[in-house]
């Protein structure tokens, strides 16, 4: 099971000026008994943040969203050479559209996604 995360803050320029509503997002790892956030920081650069289901309350209070994918394995393989926090939430969930490139657009579908299966 994978929890993709959406936020509405950054400190980056970039996704300030092309992205609208969410400007990053970061895949989280369910494990059996913790949660391991994958951290886009830069290039050839992902930080391995440790998590309690408590710190996904935390960061749901301070704008955060998340999207649940049960059926879906991480595919560790292809995130060595990533260059930006959709292409790594894409690759770990394994969707190959290269129309998504915003983590709007990554939510958009995501919520489809998880709405037909409800």
């Amino acid at each position: 099971m994978i929890i993709i995360g959406f936020c509405r803050n950054t400190s980056k320029i970039l996704p300030r000026l092309f992205c609208r509503n969410f400007v990053h997002t970061a895949p989280i790892l369910v494990r059996k008994s913790d949660l391991e956030m994958w951290q886009f920081v830069k290039f050839n650069k992902i930080v391995k943040i440790p998590l309690k289901l408590r710190d996904l309350n935390i960061l749901s209070k301070y704008g955060w969203v998340f999207i649940v994918l049960d059926n879906c394995n991480a595919n560790y393989t292809n995130v060595r050479y990533v260059i930006s926090c959709v292409q790594l939430a894409k690759n770990m969930i394994g969707l190959r559209n290269w129309r998504i490139q915003t983590p709007d657009a990554l939510y958009k579908e995501l919520s489809k996604h998880t709405n037909r299966t409800q």
